[in-house]
């Protein structure tokens, strides 16, 4: 059972602290502040944003593989594969941003100064998609894993 605490302990401190960068982003992410520091920050967030996802699914997968429901168990279950799916469109959704966010701080490097207000719009747009998505994932997350 400490394993399982532990793995347990160690997958939500990852998704806390992806929801944090990634509200952190949906909150900078307006044309109306849009400035050099905020571009730079933006594209900060975004690393430690990704960082917080790749964490998030290496514990995720230890608590397949370690955990004391076991593999079978949790594949068994629909709602693991409806989380999963939910997971990846999540994550589809941030590629834009974070090739936005990159290609932000590189213009700002080539004097090209600051981005467009509607790619902002649309940077922004997508971004938040990302952020309602996650209690949605949550929510299936809290189903699947009592076997509902």
């Amino acid at each position: 059972m400490t394993t399982e605490a532990i793995l347990a302990s160690l997958h939500l401190l990852a998704l806390l602290t992806f929801v944090v960068f990634l509200s952190s982003q949906a909150a900078l992410c307006r044309s109306e502040w849009m400035s050099e520091a905020v571009v730079q920050r933006l594209a900060r967030l975004d690393m430690i944003y990704g960082v917080a996802v790749v964490l998030l699914v290496l514990t995720g997968v230890a608590r397949l593989v370690w955990g004391v429901k076991g593999m079978s168990w949790y594949v068994s279950q629909p709602l693991f594969h409806v989380k999963m799916a939910l997971f990846v469109a999540g994550a589809l959704l941030s590629v834009q941003p974070t090739l936005a966010f990159r290609r932000w701080r590189r213009a700002l490097g080539a004097g090209q100064g600051l981005p467009a207000a509607a790619e902002v719009a649309r940077t922004r747009r997508l971004v938040m998609w990302q952020a309602h998505l996650v209690p949605v994932i949550a929510v299936v997350a809290v189903f699947w894993s009592r076997g509902m």
